[in-house]
């Protein structure tokens, strides 16, 4: 790569951008100091805002400076979406959210050197604004027309739902964090979503208008799979980087479970491996896609960035132990927990017949099935085989006094919970 504006082009990261020929210089002579925004609307961050948190870390690895917004201002609010107005939260809820969402970007990111990353909360400049100050200074500069031609405006304008003036005046409270970070900090580079291109479009003319000043935005696009259908979703809903919301079991399950059609593309937007490295992978996906070997460099890869790579140990040696290739009892009750949490279950306490829990579990359709599995040999608790039809579960069974895990077969598993 001769600069990182190629390499961001290499791993399919640049949607749109204000002056491509303008920002490669800029990039060229550098150091840029740029920023990417983040709303609390939830406690945890997704993996699809990972996508701005590893383009900002490319983009300082290059020797540019980032500046990491988390909007305590617009978390308060909420950008528009198309489903309809955004519940609004408790200023004490956003205020928690604002700390967990900037503990979660700040392991990704270097706060030390010539070029550390710096976190800032834009309810710091927003919240001293009088009413009239920000009408006057601020809102004099956007135009109605502008304003209401932005797509998920104009599309909630002839919704049913349409859209409060909270939500309008998003765009305009984004802007303002473009100028007052470019007065602050001199910063000339916004990063966002494509979903975003007219809330960063917003900031640079704002700038423009109010100080004369050509500055920088660039998008990513937004990831979905082959088929065209969303990423980041599971039946669960989404994958979130808070561990208590998506175990780090499940975490790794999700990456590890991509399509071939789709493991190239996300190896390049949600890993740090070169070209050399990914084409190895996707050779072996064409030659050897059982081996699924690109699926687990992602799967381990992007585990680690988020969980620590003693995570990754452990799940990896959890999804082996369930399937036999492992002990189960070695495993940390919290592994262990997340490794059955999307499994069948059903309750069960020391004394159950083990037939009748596997019966009602689903591992097998009915107790005469349950009693054949165990006379063939293919009936398992934690790895040991089941050997007579009237076999009870036992307190020493449940691991850490609360699961025990079924298996008929080599694949068909499931869980007995202590209630």
């Amino acid at each position: 790569m001769t600069d990182v504006l190629d390499e961001l082009h290499w791993r399919g990261l640049v949607a749109q951008t204000t002056d491509e020929a303008a920002l490669r210089t800029a990039l060229s002579e550098g150091p840029v100091a740029y920023y990417v925004g983040f709303d609390p609307t939830a406690p945890s961050l997704h993996i699809g805002n990972l996508v701005q948190i590893l383009t900002a870390r490319r983009l300082q690895d290059a020797g540019h400076k980032p500046y990491l917004l988390v909007g305590g201002a617009t978390g308060l609010i909420g950008d528009p979406r198309d489903s309809g107005e955004r519940t609004l939260n408790a200023p004490e809820v956003v205020a928690g959210w604002v700390d967990k969402i900037r503990s979660q970007i700040e392991p990704f990111l270097g706060f030390g050197g010539e070029n550390a990353a710096t976190m800032v909360n834009n309810l710091d400049w927003t919240a001293p604004m009088s009413a009239i100050e920000f009408l006057r200074d601020i809102g004099k500069h956007f135009r109605m027309g502008t304003m209401l031609s932005k797509e998920i405006v104009a599309r909630r304008l002839n919704s049913e739902e349409g859209i409060s003036y909270t939500e309008f005046s998003y765009q305009v409270l984004q802007g303002m964090d473009y100028r007052e970070l470019y007065t602050r900090h001199g910063i000339t580079l916004q990063l966002g979503g494509n979903d975003q291109w007219g809330n960063l479009l917003a900031g640079v003319e704002l700038i423009r208008k109010s100080a004369g000043v050509a500055v920088h935005a660039l998008t990513t696009p937004l990831i979905t799979k082959a088929d065209g259908t969303k990423f980041g979703k599971t039946e669960g809903g989404s994958v979130w980087l808070d561990p208590e919301m998506t175990s780090p079991y499940a975490f790794y399950q999700f990456w590890l479970n991509q399509a071939d059609a789709d493991v190239v593309n996300y190896l390049k937007v949600f890993t740090f491996r070169g070209p050399d490295e990914i084409a190895a992978l996707e050779t072996e996906v064409a030659e050897r896609p059982f081996a699924r070997e690109a699926q687990k460099a992602l799967a381990s890869d992007v585990t680690t960035l988020v969980h620590g790579a003693a995570a990754t140990e452990a799940v990896i040696a959890a999804s082996q132990a369930l399937f036999g290739r492992g002990e189960l009892t070695g495993l940390d009750e919290r592994t262990l927990a997340g490794a059955v949490g999307e499994l069948p279950r059903v309750t069960a306490k020391a004394g159950d017949l083990i037939v009748d829990l596997l019966a009602g579990s689903g591992v097998v359709a009915s107790k005469g099935e349950a009693r054949r599995a165990v006379k063939e040999g293919g009936a398992y608790v934690n790895n040991i085989k089941v050997t007579a039809e009237d076999q009870a579960l036992t307190a020493e069974d449940l691991l850490h006094g609360r699961f025990a895990v079924l298996r008929r077969g080599k694949k068909t598993l499931a869980v007995a919970a202590a209630e």
